[in-house]
């Protein structure tokens, strides 16, 4: 499943530095943030995607402290 969100990241260099991070999730399958239009585009199975998304946000978290994910 792909799903697109919104992602506050403060510069390019950061939101680079999250994707490396969001890649190394387990259960990512690709994720893309685009620092310009501030979204994140998340790839992962159907079955698991609530999951390694909550896991995503918390490596977000712990890379970018400012950084804001919202899930509607």
């Amino acid at each position: 499943m792909k799903k697109k969100f919104a992602c506050e990241v403060d510069c390019a260099a950061c939101a680079a530095k999250l994707e490396d991070a969001i890649k190394k999730v387990d259960g990512v399958e690709d994720c893309t943030i685009n620092f310009l239009t501030q979204k994140m585009t998340l790839t992962a199975p159907d079955d698991r995607f609530d999951e390694i998304l909550e896991a995503v946000i918390k490596t977000a978290k712990k890379v970018e402290p400012d950084t804001v994910i919202t899930v509607a």
